[in-house]
Parts: structure tokens; C-alpha cells; sequence
């Protein structure tokens, strides 16, 4: 056998058959098949390729000295503005009570309208604003400035009464960046002084803590991100109680196919319900108490690799062009033998 002959013999593409030289009915309908099974196999691939990806990946936390930012947005429907505070403690042993650093307080009408927005405004600072002022007078100052707290106290309590009577609630909303610990912060009526608030609601039973949290996030939001407690909703009707959700934060970065990175955090959440009785001291509140964990995890942008983007290609086209093909012989070889019987019934 010479060179030309072994040449010849490794020739990939032969003659095509006689089939495929002759223009048919049946093969412009099967062509016609390959053509939108191809396109759409090579839209989808081209969708697949472009769509981005996220891998995630997990790491010790080697983050410190850092703050945790804590997204709230909270409507307390049978609660006034004027008694609610929020207040945040943490393992390292600081306390504040009734918080007012961007923290924002919407009154709601009876139907949940926005009547007035007003800074929070915190009583127990103006509580020790008249202590002071009675350790620095004599005795006749003090007279007056507790007289001027008690007419502050009355005016308040008359107000709040009727906010009560009208039905009117509370929407609390803003940011608290607190140190990066465990703690906890919850909103209640813990900033009133405790005999101003046995005045306003009669006893601890007739606190209603129901609330709705439109958004809880330990951070800002990144694609795909959920917050498990956004849209919660739990009214009491009848009762009094103090809720409590145990959070524990995962925290995260998200980096973009542009490098950017976005660091914020995830968290997941378990939820407890205590009832009160008109015998416990202790008033309702709704308390989120949190807790870091050590690993960090990362999610990172990525795109497909263009070369396995051009194999799948070639795979699906070049596997539609060969079914086709045969589909297309098997059609053209079925009605060649059916022209044949009846050519030959015809003849006899």
C-alpha cells in the first residue's frame, strides 16, 4: 500500500452517501427540527456561560476591633412612641438604655398611617438631668424641679393615655453599631421610670409587645442574600409576654467579579415565646439576643471557563448534527422501501 493510499484511508470525511445529495421533503422537515433543537441548545449554553456562579468558602474569623452594625425596621402597633426605648447590652459589660444615636420613631394612627416622625427622645437622661439639679440646689430648688418633673411625668402619662385610647402605634427604625460581641438589644418599655409606667398601663399584662419586622440585618445585603426574620409578624390578642430571639451571625464577605468586596453577615435564628403574669415583675419586651460564630464565610463571584464553554458547544451542536443525520437516513431509507412495495403492487 503506497503513501497516498494510507493518506486516503485516513480521510474523516468520505463522499456523502446518496441520500444526503438529494433534496427531499423529509429532509427539509427533520433539517428544519435540527436547526431549533441547535439554536435553542446554543442559546441555553450561551445563558449558562454567561450567567455568573458563587463559590463559597469557609474560614477561621480573624477579623477584631471591629463594630457590628445592626439593621432594624419594626412597627409596634399597640404601643405609643413615647414608651418605647431601645436598649442594647453586651458581654463586655456595656449597657445603654433607651438608644437615640440613629435610631428614628414614626407615630401610626389606629389604621397604621404615619402621623409624625420625632428623634427618640431618651427619659431616663431627663430623669438624671433633674437629679443633678437637685444635688447642685438647696432644698427649695429641689422643690421646684420635682414639681416640674412631676407636671413633665403627668403631661406625659395623660398623653400616652390617649395615644392608648386612639389605638396608635409605633414604627421604630434605624441602625445600632455596636461593638462586635455577644450582647443583646431589645426594645420595650424599660426606659420609663417603673412608677410612671405602672400609671400609664395598670400592670405589666396590659403591655402589648406585638410587632411586625419588615428588616433585621447585621449588615448590608448582597445578591441572593435572605434575612430569615424579614416580614415576621406575631400579634398578641388577649395576652402579654416577652419574646425572645435567639440570633447567631455568621460573618461573611461577598466578593464581585469586579474584586469588590462587601463585608456583611448572615445569620439564622430560633424563637422563644415567655408569657407574663400579673405576678411577675419583670416588664414585656421583644429581645434579640445574639452571638457570633468563629468561622467566616467567603462568596465569591466567578465565570465559567470560556474552553468548557466552547466543548459543551461543540458537544451539543456536533451531537444534534449526527441525530439529525441519522434521523434523516432511517426517514429517507423508510419511505424508499414504501415506494417500492407499492411500485411493485402496481406492476403486478
Amino acid at each position: 500500500m503506497g503513501v497516498k493510499q494510507v493518506v486516503r484511508a485516513l480521510d474523516a470525511f468520505p463522499r456523502a452517501e446518496e441520500h444526503l445529495l438529494q433534496k427531499t421533503k423529509s429532509g427539509a422537515f427533520v433539517s428544519i427540527v435540527g436547526m431549533v433543537i441547535m439554536s435553542t441548545l446554543f442559546l441555553h449554553e450561551l445563558s449558562y456561560y454567561l450567567n455568573t456562579i458563587t463559590v463559597h468558602q469557609m474560614a477561621v474569623d480573624l477579623r477584631r476591633g471591629e463594630n457590628l452594625p445592626i439593621h432594624i425596621n419594626m412597627t409596634f402597633p399597640s404601643l405609643p412612641c413615647d414608651v418605647l426605648s431601645v436598649d442594647a447590652i453586651d458581654m463586655s459589660g456595656k449597657h445603654e438604655v433607651d438608644l437615640d444615636t440613629n435610631i428614628w420613631k414614626l407615630r401610626l394612627n389606629s389604621e397604621g398611617h404615619i402621623t409624625g416622625t420625632e428623634y427618640l427622645s431618651d427619659l431616663v437622661e431627663k430623669e438624671h438631668k433633674y437629679d443633678d439639679h437637685k444635688d447642685n440646689h438647696d432644698d427649695s430648688d429641689n422643690k421646684v424641679h420635682l414639681q416640674g418633673f412631676d407636671r413633665d411625668a403627668e403631661n406625659m402619662i395623660k398623653r400616652v393615655k390617649q395615644a392608648l385610647a386612639n389605638g396608635e402605634g409605633c414604627r421604630v427604625y434605624g441602625v445600632l453599631d455596636v461593638q462586635r460581641v455577644a450582647g443583646n438589644f431589645h426594645i420595650s418599655v424599660h426606659g420609663l421610670n417603673i412608677f410612671v409606667a405602672q400609671m400609664i398601663f395598670g400592670g405589666t399584662t396590659h403591655v402589648n409587645v406585638s410587632h411586625i419586622i419588615h428588616d433585621l440585618s447585621f449588615g448590608p445585603k448582597y445578591p441572593g442574600s435572605h434575612n430569615p426574620l424579614d416580614g415576621t409578624e406575631r400579634i398578641l390578642r388577649g395576652a402579654s409576654g416577652t419574646f425572645k430571639y435567639y440570633i447567631k451571625i455568621v460573618p461573611t464577605e461577598y466578593r464581585y467579579l469586579s474584586k469588590e468586596v462587601l463585608p456583611t453577615n448572615q445569620f439564622s435564628v430560633s424563637e422563644y415565646f415567655s408569657p407574663i403574669n400579673e405576678f411577675d415583675r419583670t416588664w414585656p419586651a421583644v429581645y434579640f439576643l445574639y452571638d457570633l460564630s468563629p468561622i467566616t464565610v467567603t462568596i465569591r463571584e466567578e465565570r465559567r471557563n470560556f474552553l468548557h464553554f466552547i466543548t459543551r458547544l461543540c458537544a451539543v451542536l456536533g451531537g444534534t448534527f449526527a441525530l439529525t443525520g441519522m434521523l434523516d437516513r432511517w426517514m429517507y431509507r423508510l419511505l424508499e422501501a414504501v415506494m417500492k412495495k407499492n411500485s411493485r403492487s402496481l406492476v403486478r
